[in-house]
């Protein structure tokens, strides 16, 4: 009887425990970033329609801990790379974040604009900023979070996975800065 019981230990600790299913695992997520691609939480992106590499070298970033986002590296520290192909996928499929309501401010958008051209933001981001392979779209992002990250980014407290961010962003000012965030964010 101890040998039955012995065995039927060893099965059960080998077998696989059932996983939730993806709808379910991906619930968190579309609750912070926006059940439809768009999120309405301050300073966390809308993740609809960004390209499938550029979510899924972000989520491997997360895992790894290589960048730190002390609720992402929870979320994807027991992910599998079959897991982070799955939610870079279903990512990319969500549709694209809507630029926001209201009265355009001409004159910052022309001054977005004009940085964006200085700067070449639409060599690497595509002329419409949806972006394409590892490079993020940025068409329609939230206003605040293009802000945070672009002033982390050119403070060097959000290291990319190149220094070309840093690099571009050097020469512009916080009040640039603030237009080029204006601008992308009403882009659509």
């Amino acid at each position: 009887m101890r040998t039955f019981f012995a065995a039927l230990a060893l099965v059960c600790a080998a077998a696989p425990v059932f996983a939730a299913s993806f709808d379910e695992r991906v619930a968190p997520c579309l609750a912070c970033h926006g059940k439809n691609g768009q999120s309405e939480n301050p300073e966390v992106p809308s993740l609809g329609a960004e390209p499938a590499p550029y979510v899924l070298i972000q989520l491997y970033l997360f895992r790894e801990k290589q960048r730190r986002v002390e609720i992402m590296n929870d979320a994807t520290k027991d992910f599998t790379d079959q897991d982070l192909r799955e939610f870079s996928d279903f990512i990319a499929k969500l549709p694209p974040p809507n630029p926001p309501d209201g009265e355009l401010d001409a004159g910052r958008i022309e001054r977005g604009r004009a940085l964006a051209r200085q700067h070449r933001c639409g060599f690497c981001h595509g002329p419409d900023f949806s972006g394409h392979d590892d490079i993020p779209r940025l068409a329609a992002q939230r206003e605040d979070y293009l802000l945070k990250t672009l002033r982390e980014y050119k403070s060097n407290a959000r290291p990319g996975y190149d220094a070309s961010m840093a690099e571009v962003l050097h020469p512009i000012n916080d009040a640039e800065i603030a237009d080029l965030a204006y601008f992308v964010a009403h882009q659509r």
